[in-house]
């Protein structure tokens, strides 16, 4: 998905790309809500599959973001980190997750900090990213085998969409600033 509905200002400008693994839609919603607001300020972005980015080295930025399952990123989005992490490494990279760390009651709120670290752990070192964020998606009874939604259940774990919009439009807008202020060298965002 191609997002660019303000041209760019300035002689060719950032071409962004949100790369996306998931399974159940969750992830790609998000990274459409990301490249849209991003294209919102101005910024040429892209929404693109992990196993669809035909020439990364096209991209000035990316926005990598995977479901977690089991802990994990999906292996599409840990491949397409592999091939492409000599480019990334001199790149702007920002990275997300999505879980269900809304879903958590009690004491289970407390594997989301040790989730998120064990998630990004190694892709951080590797990649340096400016930032990592990790998102609730959509989690529904039909998203789990049998053995996971009795485990759901006897955790006290609630199905349900805890897409949280607005954070997930606070930070593309400081993605955004993040971008401006490298494009034109001031906070403001707008060219001298």
């Amino acid at each position: 998905m191609s997002v660019t509905p303000h041209p760019l200002p300035g002689a060719g400008g950032p071409h962004a790309v949100v790369v996306y693994a998931g399974v159940h839609g969750s992830t790609r919603s998000i990274a459409t809500h990301l490249a849209a607001r991003l294209a919102d300020r101005g910024i040429r972005t892209e929404a693109l599959p992990a196993e669809a980015v035909g020439d990364p080295s096209a991209y000035d930025v990316f926005v990598i973001g995977s479901a977690v399952h089991d802990m994990a990123w999906l292996p599409q989005a840990l491949a397409f980190v592999r091939t492409n992490a000599a480019l990334l490494a001199g790149r702007d990279v920002w990275l997300f997750s999505v879980g269900m760390p809304a879903a958590l009651r009690g004491p289970w709120k407390a594997l989301v900090a040790r989730e998120e670290s064990h998630v990004i752990g190694g892709l951080a070192g590797q990649l340096r990213p400016r930032g990592h964020r990790m998102f609730s998606g959509v989690i529904e009874p039909e998203h789990l085998t049998r053995a996971g939604r009795v485990k759901f259940q006897a955790m006290g774990l609630r199905y349900g969409d805890y897409r949280d919009w607005p954070a997930i439009g606070a930070w593309a807008e400081e993605i955004g600033h993040a971008i401006d202020r490298r494009r034109y060298g001031k906070a403001g965002g707008s060219p001298s």
